[in-house]
């Protein structure tokens, strides 16, 4: 498995927000998001070649049982499944960061699904193949519903500009069902300006839909600096 980077910091994201806990980032993604914030796993990838035992053995140095898979986007990542279940064995909380763009039978605690509106296809002339592949790809409501069924979950939308809402709403209406205190919204921002900028009235947005706020505590806390 091709891993990015393995760290020990605080969830910065979601529900278990503030909760210290065990990163396995892993590199390789089948999107090109253009506001990434993480381009060392999917404009530019990189990274080594880890096994199992290798994984679990870096996390035994942690002192938590929170477990996140990260990255990139882990559902692509080679033998993620039997990570998930090796994580459960030994007694981990595991929570999954995903696009849900595709399915692979894994485990999880807590399914972080984080759907790409179209505000993050790339918009840059060197983009190459990409706007088309990412426009094309970003949106599977099939995987996104059957992530949902598989565990505690959180829809997690970054949004970049009020008209984004229209977006959300509309996958939401595609989805059999779901719980409005489980969809959070977040401001798009790659530092604490950018967040402040739009966190206002993100955060009205969300009053008024019955949504959750979501903020990025690792940029207020560290910026947005890798392994944080």
């Amino acid at each position: 498995m091709r891993i990015n980077s393995i760290f020990f910091s605080i969830q910065g994201e979601g529900k278990l927000a503030g909760a210290p806990s065990a990163f396995v980032r892993t590199s390789g993604c089948n999107l090109r998001c253009r506001w990434c914030d993480t381009p060392e796993t999917s404009w530019h990838p990189a990274g080594d070649s880890l096994g199992i035992d290798e994984i679990m053995a870096r996390l035994g140095e942690f002192d938590t049982k929170y477990v996140v898979l990260t990255g990139g986007e882990p559902l692509i990542a080679r033998d993620v499944e039997s990570l998930t279940r090796r994580l459960r064995r030994d007694g981990y909380h595991v929570t999954l960061e995903t696009a849900a763009t595709v399915w692979k039978d894994i485990v999880c605690d807590l399914a972080s699904i984080s759907p790409k509106l179209s505000n993050s296809t790339p918009r840059d002339g060197n983009a190459g193949q990409w706007p088309r592949r990412h426009e094309r790809s970003r949106i599977n409501v099939d995987v996104i519903a059957r992530l949902m069924s598989l565990a505690d979950y959180q829809l997690k939308f970054v949004i970049d500009a009020p008209q984004d809402i229209d977006e959300v709403d509309g996958l939401l209406a595609c989805l059999p069902t779901y719980e409005p205190d489980s969809v959070l919204l977040m401001p798009q921002g790659l530092n604490t300006q950018e967040l402040t900028s739009r966190g206002a009235w993100v955060a009205e947005l969300c009053e008024r839909k019955g949504f959750g706020y979501c903020p990025r505590l690792h940029i207020e806390l560290f910026g947005n600096v890798p392994g944080t």
